[in-house]
Parts: C-alpha cells; sequence; structure tokens
C-alpha cells in the first residue's frame, strides 16, 4: 500500500478563498489535518462521510507521525491542510522530510497568504513602477523562534520597498522602531489587517508613526499581518505601467508610433502629468 499526503493552503480564513484544486482534495481525503487555531471551519466543511478530521492545534509533528504511518500502511489520502499559503511560515518541510522517510508521496496546492488577501481587500498594488518593484516578507526579529543574523525589520526597510510582516503583532512598538530605524519616514503608509477574511475581520489604515499606538488600540496582538511601504499610498499615480502604455510594444501588441515617440521623450510620468 502506497499513500500520499497533500499540503494544503486553505487561505486567509474564508471557505470561498480556498483554490478550487485545494477544496477537491479536501473532500476526497481519507484523513484531514488542520488546526482550528488558524484555519476556519468552513473550509473542512466539505469531507467526505467517513472521512476523519483531527485538529493539530495543540500537536506536535510527533503526535501527527502516527496518522502519516497509517496512511503509508493503509494507502489512505491525507489533506494537511495549511492556512494561508503552506510555503510561508507552515513548517512543512520537517514534514516533508518525515514523510520521505516513510515512503508516502505528497504534494502542494498553494494558497492565498494574507498579504495578498489585506492588498485584495483594500484595493492597493504592492508592486507600483518607479515607487516599489518588490515585496519582502518577513517578521520581527527577537521572538521566541530565532532569525538568520543578517534578516532583520531594520535591514529589509532600508530598501524602502513594500514589506508584509507576520508574527510581529505583539511587539509592535518595537515593529515601528525599527521600520523607521531603517529609513521609511514617519507618514509611510501602513494598513494593518486582523483575521482578514474571517467575520471579525479588521482593516486599518495608519501612517507608520501611528502604527503602534493603531495597533495597541484596538489590541491586535496576533493574527495580525502588517503592510508597509510607499506603494500603499491613496491617490492617483505620479507614474503608470509600461505594460499598457500604447507607445510600448511587446509581442503581442505593436507600439503607435506618437505614443511611442511621447514614452520615449517623456517617460510614463511625464505622460501622466500631461494628461493632468
Amino acid at each position: 500500500m502506497s499513500g500520499k499526503v497533500v499540503f494544503v493552503g486553505a487561505g486567509p480564513g474564508a471557505a470561498d478563498l480556498i483554490t478550487v484544486r485545494g477544496a477537491r482534495v479536501i473532500a476526497e481525503a481519507d484523513i484531514i489535518i488542520w488546526a482550528s487555531s488558524l484555519v476556519h471551519p468552513g473550509i473542512v466543511a466539505g469531507a467526505k462521510p467517513g472521512a476523519e478530521l483531527v485538529d493539530s492545534a495543540s500537536a506536535s509533528l510527533e503526535d501527527i507521525e502516527p496518522l502519516y504511518r497509517r496512511a503509508c500502511d493503509e494507502g489512505l489520502l491525507v489533506a494537511r491542510v495549511h492556512t494561508g499559503d503552506p510555503a510561508i511560515y507552515g513548517a512543512t518541510a520537517e514534514q516533508r522530510d518525515l514523510i520521505r522517510s516513510l515512503g508516502l508521496e505528497f504534494e502542494s496546492v498553494p494558497g492565498v497568504s494574507a498579504y495578498s488577501a489585506a492588498a485584495a481587500r483594500m484595493e492597493v498594488e504592492l508592486t507600483v513602477p518607479e515607487v516599489s518593484q518588490s515585496l519582502v516578507l518577513t517578521r520581527l526579529e527577537g521572538g521566541r523562534t530565532p532569525m538568520p543574523p543578517r534578516e532583520t525589520v531594520r535591514g529589509f526597510a532600508a530598501h524602502g520597498t513594500t514589506m508584509a510582516l507576520y508574527l510581529s503583532a505583539a511587539r509592535n512598538k518595537a515593529l515601528q522602531e525599527e521600520l523607521l530605524a531603517g529609513g521609511y519616514p514617519p507618514e509611510t503608509p501602513c494598513i494593518v489587517g486582523y483575521q482578514v477574511s474571517w467575520p471579525d475581520e479588521l482593516m486599518l489604515c495608519c501612517e507608520l508613526k501611528d502604527l503602534s499606538e493603531t495597533m495597541r488600540e484596538h489590541k491586535l496582538w496576533k493574527h495580525t499581518v502588517v503592510l508597509v511601504g510607499p506603494a500603499l499610498a491613496e491617490g492617483p499615480l505620479a507614474t503608470r505601467s509600461h505594460l499598457y502604455h500604447p507607445g510600448f510594444r511587446h509581442e503581442y501588441r505593436a507600439a503607435e508610433p506618437e505614443a511611442q515617440a511621447d514614452l520615449r521623450a517623456h517617460g510614463t510620468r511625464g505622460v501622466l502629468e500631461e494628461d493632468r
């Protein structure tokens, strides 16, 4: 017999933000391992009759190992459901090591992460041309889980790009201080998302100088993602992408000559200024 484990990204919370593939795996699984502390119960509501649902909220890897052994011995399909995307802070690598040692097959189904859901909820783009073209996913160092010495919030903040910060809400004052020390201006826009897409979701906007006060006021210390960076600013853009500019030629579209000359002379920033 040979079973299989599929790591399923449950998305940020809402049951309809899971992928079609992820929902199908859950519906077909013999064993579903999910953490009630992180995953909305609606995600696993589509389990087939007779499926075994195991809440892993208080479980260690050693507690889960017998389930994987059973799957191997009995040829069972296991849906290992992780909040958000299993590749981000999912501790899946150590599980794959165990699964390999048991001779089980495995695969992963990606999911919508909280940072992406927060951006969608607030109608912002994380990568704006000539403002921010990079996204840093990280968390504040100095907590219970060690960080690599060269990965610091202050160091990443020095790039001035968009950042998404997980697992940092409980130390919001230190988070604000490190972001400022790294070089973000005090007026840098921030988005704070608590339980994004859950029924008790809370979405807040503030400037970086008010980040800690805002989070303390609403008693946010877990299940919170923070977005920060100049791309989150409200209002009309000062520039636009080349991708949809009529003067930009690519494989699927020829450039309009007049627009192309304008683009070469002024760039996209100049075009927008002229449009105003």
